[in-house]
Formats: C-alpha cells, sequence, structure tokens
C-alpha cells in the first residue's frame, strides 16, 4: 500500500463542500503567542486573542465530542469528559522519548495530554476531516508538532513508523472483524511495544460476546461486545504476548451528558428511562474495560 499516495488522496477530504468554509475560517485566525496548560481541561490563554473570533470558529466545528478545551474566554464543554479516562490510564503509561500513535484520535485531546511526557513522535490516525479541523484549531494556538494523519487502523501495518505505545480508546467494537483489527495493531507496533486498549465488555466468565441487532446503545455500528474472558482470546489470537486488565468502568452522565457543544443525543437517550442498568435495546449497559498488551518480538 502507497501511505504517500492515500495521504495526498485524503487531503482533498478537507475541500469537501462542509468541510472548506471550515478550512478557510481556520486559514483567517490570528496567530497569536499563547501560555498552554495540560490539565483536565486543555487551556490556552493569551491576552492577544481575539474571544470573539475564537468562539465563532468553535461554534462552526461543533459538535465536539471529546475534550474539555478553554481558548481564552471560551470553554468546549465536549460531549466526553475525556478527562476521566485519561486520569484513568495515566497511572499506567510513561512515553518519554518513545514514538507513540493514537488510533481513533478525534480531535487529539488525548495527544495534547500526552505531550506532557516529551515522546519522540506523537502521531494521530482519525479519517474524519472534521476533527482533523477541529485538531487543527487548538493546534494553531498549540503550536505542537503532532502529526495528525487522516487514515484508519487499517493503514496502520503499511505506515512508515512502527511504535514503541499505541493507544487505541474505543475503536474495537465499531469494527466488524475485531481479530483483523487487533492483528493490524499488533503489526503497527515495534518489537515488545505495548498496545493501550478500551472497549465495551459485558459481564461473564464465559469466552463469548453480545451480537446486536441493530444498535447498541442507539450505536448501529456497534458488531460484538465480548467478556473479557473472549476479548483475552481474540489478543492473544493477534499474536499479544499478554494481557493485562488495568480497570474496568461504568459509562455514566458525569463523563458523557448532553451540552450545548454537541448536537443530537447522548447517554441519557441511550439508556433505558426505567432502569439505567440496561440500554434502550435491552442491552446490558456500556462498561468499558482498559488492558494493556504486549507485543512479543518473537513472533
Amino acid at each position: 500500500m502507497d501511505i504517500e499516495k492515500l495521504r495526498q488522496e485524503r487531503k482533498k477530504w478537507l475541500t469537501w463542500k462542509n468541510i472548506a468554509p471550515l478550512r478557510e475560517a481556520l486559514q483567517n485566525l490570528e496567530d497569536v503567542a499563547c501560555e498552554v496548560t495540560y490539565g483536565d481541561v486543555v487551556s490556552i490563554q493569551s491576552d492577544s486573542l481575539d474571544n470573539t473570533q475564537v468562539y465563532a470558529m468553535a461554534k462552526m466545528l461543533m459538535p465536539w465530542r471529546k475534550g474539555p478545551f478553554e481558548i481564552g474566554e471560551t470553554y468546549i464543554d465536549s460531549e466526553w469528559r475525556s478527562d476521566v479516562k485519561y486520569n484513568l490510564l495515566r497511572p499506567h503509561f510513561q512515553l518519554q522519548g518513545k514514538k507513540v500513535a493514537d488510533i481513533g484520535c478525534n480531535n487529539g485531546y488525548y495527544m495534547f495530554r500526552m505531550l506532557e511526557d516529551k515522546p519522540e513522535l506523537l502521531v494521530g490516525f482519525d479519517p474524519s476531516p472534521l476533527y482533523k479541523t477541529q485538531f487543527d484549531f487548538i493546534n494553531h494556538y498549540v503550536k505542537s508538532d503532532i502529526v495528525y494523519e487522516l487514515l484508519g487502523v487499517e493503514h496502520l501495518e503499511f505506515y512508515e513508523q512502527k511504535f514503541d505505545t499505541i493507544f487505541c480508546l474505543g475503536v474495537l467494537y465499531h469494527r466488524s472483524d475485531p481479530v483483523a483489527m487487533l492483528k493490524s495493531l499488533y503489526r503497527g507496533l515495534e518489537n515488545k511495544g505495548e498496545l493501550i486498549l478500551d472497549t465495551f465488555y459485558i459481564d461473564g466468565e464465559e469466552e463469548m460476546a453480545l451480537c446486536p441487532e441493530s444498535s447498541y446503545s442507539k450505536i448501529p455500528n456497534i458488531y460484538f461486545v465480548p467478556t473479557i474472558p473472549a476479548l483475552k482470546n481474540w489478543c492473544m489470537r493477534a499474536g499479544f504476548a499478554s494481557f493485562e486488565v488495568l480497570e474496568t468502568s461504568k459509562t455514566d452522565a458525569s463523563e458523557q451528558r448532553k451540552t450545548e457543544w454537541i448536537e443530537g443525543q447522548s447517554l441519557e437517550d441511550f439508556l433505558d428511562q426505567e432502569d439505567e442498568s440496561k440500554t434502550v435495546e435491552g442491552y446490558p449497559a456500556p462498561q468499558r474495560v482498559y488492558v494493556k498488551l504486549i507485543k512479543d518480538k518473537k513472533k
């Protein structure tokens, strides 16, 4: 696969009629020096910011799924409090001097947080021109060296670079062949590299998975929700040498909720109004498992 050719083809996505006006507005942003703080809120401040311009641009880029971000007087209260997941995972990795990839990186919130570790290389993969434009908006002020590729996990094994650490958070359940995806992640790692993965799971000791009929929590492209033993089997079949459960959590309204910065519904609309332990379809409500996997250099 010719990644450079694909890269050039996908740059054309930024000229789509719904994206082109956003890119034009992006080019008109003032270039100002800013102070950036990478806490739970990625905060960008400068006395020279045009707050009216910033707010208007941020509103044009809705919906904001990941965050939160603060740019001058504009607080982008994203649907997901992504700091909850990041802080949960933070004790389990160290990225200094490493080559790092974030698969399904959205607008780059996690990567901006990772800058504090001073990785050697930080690359985000996400085939969404809107999320790429959100990233470029934030990075216009941050001025980081993060690389954002309009590519998917299926391109990872053909990429010019192998990675010491790969994050793949909230992607696996969107794939109709999860083992094939795990193999792609495996091939994208350096020998003894690590994958930090999270996905939905259901309770149970049996090696089985829920296969939603048409949707799960109103999400149509959810194909398999495994038990943790089934997930382990998938990972071992993909070639990983170890499977370590880092954390488990139940998604609730403190982490995902409707705000003025999104359009449409959120978690409260996806759960049974009379029994929040179930989705509207009657399946077990979303729970996440976070795991660390190591690539065996012998394979």
